[in-house]
């Protein structure tokens, strides 16, 4: 019996999973330098930069994970010992994880790494985010979100884009959770409200609204934005609601932070706008959220950045904001590489001496910013050089020969 095998091996098919991509070249280039630009301005600020790891039992990761978080989590198996674990679809819990123990009155924290998620975010989200962020730990007070967003307005700054770039959407999950619970609203009617609020289905909600209690409540945050000629004040809010509504220390509070962030973004140079209907991080947010976009793109309608205030434990209570770097590279310029290749006939008839001398210079030309190639053969050429390093006998040094310069 004869088998007959096919010399070529079977091709490979070399596809990535949807929301899956390579960084490559120059965008792997331009994240690096900014993930060094921007961590240089979080530590300057007093951020303290941590590396939790990849991985963590699903026990401690998503101790007090929101049901969304979880289902963004891809878990596995641990074969050492056969425990849960899961892949970190979001720095946050970690660093939570840290700050309980080694947190001590107010902490900061910065961290950039890369997470996966099992759905991505938007239509042509990616699921492998490299995730930058900086958390505050031990505050319960408006100062603490003031301090995040003349943060974001310095990493801006250092990118080089103007901060009219951005867009800031505020909102506070505790007013629609008090008006929950002030008008004891059923858990299905809560369910309901949040849906419609997402959708923003105004005319359902509008149908909503007219057989619940404290409807006219709800229907008045749906209709609430912040015009842009006008001053922030807790007041346009307040005078919206019922007179229960208005009474209430807690809604009264949110109002005047509301009131005293948009003033202070507004004051940045950013754009602002207030939504608080924004309820995506009701179950885990316990305070101001905000979302921040860009108005530059065209392409990218989901939120840059994503931050707010929430429970770091039972009497700590933590703010923050985290955003995916690679949205950023498209803003992010590099200056041209000078591109020299080593003249491979010379380096071969050079002597020790003079291949000292080559070593020497070539050290010289990278400090000044140079690529420099030692090709490993005739034909290990780039195809776009600037210049040629050769060995030029009439002065006895090696020199560059710029490319046209022949």
């Amino acid at each position: 019996m004869s088998h007959s095998f096919d010399s070529k091996p079977a091709a490979r098919n070399w596809l990535l999973p949807d929301g899956v991509a390579d960084i490559l070249f120059k965008d792997a280039q331009k994240q690096e330098s900014l993930r060094d630009a921007l961590l240089f301005v979080l530590t300057g600020h007093g951020y303290r930069l941590v590396s939790p790891p990849l991985i963590e039992y699903t026990d401690t990761l998503l101790g007090e994970a929101d049901e969304d978080l979880k289902r963004q989590t891809f878990k596995i198996v641990d074969q050492l010992n056969g425990r849960s674990m899961g892949v970190r679809a979001d720095i946050t819990p970690q660093i939570t994880r840290i700050d309980a123990q080694h947190g001590q009155g107010v902490s900061r924290y910065c961290y950039v790494g890369q997470v996966l998620r099992t759905l991505p975010t938007g239509l042509f989200g990616l699921r492998t985010p490299l995730q930058l962020g900086a958390e505050i730990f031990g505050v319960n007070d408006i100062n603490a979100e003031l301090s995040l967003i003349d943060l974001l307005g310095a990493l801006i700054d250092e990118i080089g884009m103007a901060r009219s770039d951005l867009h800031i959407d505020v909102g506070h999950v505790a007013v629609f959770e008090r008006l929950c619970a002030l008008h004891d609203l059923a858990a299905a009617d809560v369910e309901r409200l949040m849906a419609l609020y997402t959708k923003k289905a105004l005319p359902e909600l509008a149908e909503l609204c007219q057989r619940i209690a404290g409807g006219a409540d709800f229907a008045a945050l749906a209709k609430h934005t912040l015009a842009t000629d006008s001053v922030p004040d807790a007041n346009n809010l307040l005078r919206k609601l019922s007179p229960v509504a208005q009474a209430d220390a807690g809604i009264f509070k949110a109002a005047h932070e509301i009131a005293t962030l948009t003033r202070h973004i507004q004051n940045a140079g950013m754009g602002v706008s207030v939504d608080y209907t924004e309820l995506s991080g009701y179950h885990y947010h316990t305070g101001v959220v905000f979302h921040a976009y860009l108005t530059r793109s065209s392409t990218q309608t989901q939120p840059l950045v994503r931050g707010g205030r929430f429970s770091a434990g039972a009497n700590r209570q933590a703010t923050g904001f985290s955003l995916d770097l690679n949205r950023l590279l498209e803003f992010v310029e590099l200056e041209e590489d000078t591109v020299i290749v080593v003249d491979f006939a010379d380096m071969m008839d050079a002597n020790d001496n003079k291949l000292a001398d080559l070593h020497a210079q070539i050290k010289t030309l990278q400090d000044e910013g140079c690529i420099v190639i030692k090709p490993l053969c005739a034909d290990d050429r780039p195809v776009h050089i600037d210049g040629v390093l050769h060995f030029d006998a009439e002065v006895g040094e090696w020199a560059v020969q710029l490319v046209g310069d022949e």
